[in-house]
Parts: C-alpha cells; sequence; structure tokens
C-alpha cells in the first residue's frame, strides 16, 4: 500500500493519494513538501520510488531486510534513517518486540517504509489526510514528528514496567508464591532490550561539536531538543529499572537462603536432640541388664529421664537462642 501526502505551500492545502510521478514533479518548488508512506510494498513498488528519487541501493537493500539496530546512512542528497518501535505483550513469551520503519529524509520529502502496521503512523494519516499540522513547517519537522511519537510509546510500557517491579517487590516476601524468579529473569530481558533499542536511537540526535547529523531548520530546534529529553528519560529508566529488578532479584535470594539455614537449623537441632535419645534407648535394647528390669517402674524412670533429657536439652538451645 503506497499512501501519499503532497502539501502545496502556495495554497496551503494537503493533496493526498497523488500519482507519484505528479508528485515528484511538485518537488520544483522547494517550499512543497511530500510525504510518501509505503506499508507491506513489493520489491517492484519498492524499486519504483527508488529510481524516482535514485535512492542508493544499499538503503534499500537495508529496507528488504530488517536491520537490528537503529542507525543513520548520510548520502548527497539525503539521509536514510532506521528506526525501531516497541509492540508490547505482557502474556507473550517474547514480551516486547520490534517493528522496524526505514525513513529516506531529503529537502522537501519525507519517505517511510514499513513491513508492519505502526499505531502512530495510523494517527498521523488520520490527521494529514484532514490537516497541514504535520507538513507545514518542513522536511524535518515531519521526521520530528514520526519519530516523536514512535518514542512516546516507550512511555506506557516503562509504566507498566515500573508497577510490575513494585509488584514483585510485595511479592517475594510471600512464601505461597512461586515463579518469582522466571518475572525477574522476563523483566531483565524485556529492560536489556529496550535499552538495546533506544540506545542507538539516541545516538542519532546526539550533536557532534554542537552540529546536527542532518539539516534541521532553526524554529525547529527546541522539538529536537524535546525529543532528545525524551530519548535521555526512555535510557534513565531503563538504568534504574534494571538496578531495581538486580537489587530485588538479590535480596529475593537473601530470603530463600535466610528461610533455607532457618528450616536447615531446625532440622540440625532436632537431630541433635535425638541423638542422645537414640542411643541410651539402642544401648539399653541390646539385652543388656537393667537393674530392677523385672520392676514396671523401670520403664517409667526411663521415661521420665528422656522427657528429662529432651526438656533440658531444648531450654538450653533457646536459651542460646539457638531456637
Amino acid at each position: 500500500m503506497i499512501k501519499t501526502y503532497l502539501y502545496q505551500s502556495d495554497q496551503q492545502q494537503v493533496i493526498t493519494n497523488i500519482n507519484l510521478q505528479e508528485a515528484t514533479r511538485q518537488l520544483d518548488n522547494p517550499n512543497n513538501l511530500l510525504w510518501i508512506d509505503l506499508y507491506d510494498v513489493g520489491n517492484q513498488e519498492l524499486y519504483q520510488i527508488a529510481r524516482l528519487f535514485d535512492f542508493h541501493q544499499l538503503a534499500i537493500e537495508d529496507c528488504l531486510h530488517d536491520s537490528p539496530r537503529a542507525k543513520v546512512d548520510n548520502y548527497e542528497d539525503y539521509q536514510f534513517f532506521v528506526f525501531h518501535a516497541p509492540q508490547y505483550n505482557e502474556e507473550s513469551d517474547n514480551e516486547i518486540t520490534t517493528l522496524e520503519l526505514n525513513v529516506f529524509f531529503g529537502p522537501n520529502y519525507v519517505v517511510t517504509i514499513h513491513k508492519h502496521k505502526l499505531k502512530w503512523l495510523r494517527q498521523m494519516d488520520l490527521i494529514c489526510a484532514k490537516s497541514s499540522k504535520y507538513l507545514d513547517k518542513g522536511a524535518d519537522f515531519l521526521l520530528y514528528a514520526l519519530i516523536d511519537g514512535i518514542t512516546d510509546e516507550y512511555f506506557p510500557i516503562l509504566d507498566r514496567i515500573s508497577m510490575r517491579i513494585d509488584e514483585l517487590e510485595d511479592e517475594i516476601y510471600d512464601e505461597e508464591v512461586r515463579g518469582v524468579t522466571e518475572e525477574f529473569l522476563a523483566l531483565k530481558r524485556t529492560i536489556i532490550l529496550i535499552r538495546r533499542i533506544i540506545l542507538p536511537q539516541r545516538r542519532i540526535f546526539l550533536t557532534v561539536d554542537g552540529k546536527w547529523k542532518f539539516d534541521i531548520q532553526e524554529e525547529n530546534l527546541p522539538f529536537y531538543t524535546d525529543l532528545i529529553d525524551h530519548l535521555e528519560r526512555i535510557v534513565d529508566a531503563t538504568e534504574t529499572y534494571r538496578d531495581l529488578v538486580n537489587s530485588a532479584l538479590d535480596t529475593y535470594y537473601s530470603i530463600i537462603n535466610a528461610k533455607s539455614s532457618e528450616k536447615l537449623n531446625v532440622l540440625t537441632l532436632i537431630s541433635t536432640i535425638m541423638l542422645p535419645l537414640t542411643f541410651v534407648t539402642g544401648f539399653f535394647g541390646m539385652n543388656v541388664p537393667l537393674p530392677f528390669e523385672d520392676s514396671p517402674y523401670t520403664t517409667v524412670v526411663i521415661l521420665v529421664l528422656l522427657i528429662v533429657l529432651t526438656i533440658g536439652m531444648w531450654r538450653y538451645f533457646k536459651k542460646k537462642q539457638l531456637l
């Protein structure tokens, strides 16, 4: 599916679904802006766009194959970006997956290519079909709007991760809860994946010696500064959550070890108390003659002595705070 949005500056209106050949001719006016969105297209349509804008073959190959990390490639007349949008499903084995977005950014055009539906692009589609909100401030502002919308999708995920950490911190003290370790490890995998996605995207927008890696109009610089702030907040949040998960997991293991040691101590004390009782009953059970063995009171006396020995040992261990 190919969608086109052409903003005509002289008439201040947006024309949608315009012919590609006609759309590229409109780019002769530097004040016009063209956005072409390609969703789940075949190689034929992709190479057609490449011929119209003279895109490099390596960039087209990147569009055909998934790229594991975000990047920006500078060509003579345009930049090629690779971004990743998050897709979160807590019930899935892989809680978070990524949806790739490829962007060609030129002086007065933006071409977006993606294989999967992106939530934010659907919203922009509806808005751009009715107004010029994202199209009347230049190609750099349209690029900002695309990336800012994708970036904002991380914050609900981070909020949910924060809630899950709080829940797990409460559950680690509950003896009846099982599977806490698996929950912690799943959270760690999710946080690590988010960091692996967002760190390269942040590097794209970091300045080098005060210079941006692509042309940005001065009036649009505050928007990109705000975008960097959002990316930094995501990176800081993932670092904080990673430390919280590691700390909570260490605490959980400490609690488990403490409970195991406590149970082991109880078993050891029981064995210690039973040892002399077992010795006495075993010794006199080997047909050893007992004084007054014909008297029924002998058994009672031995039983009382064993009980007194048990109580004495129990009180001794309790006094030494071993129980």
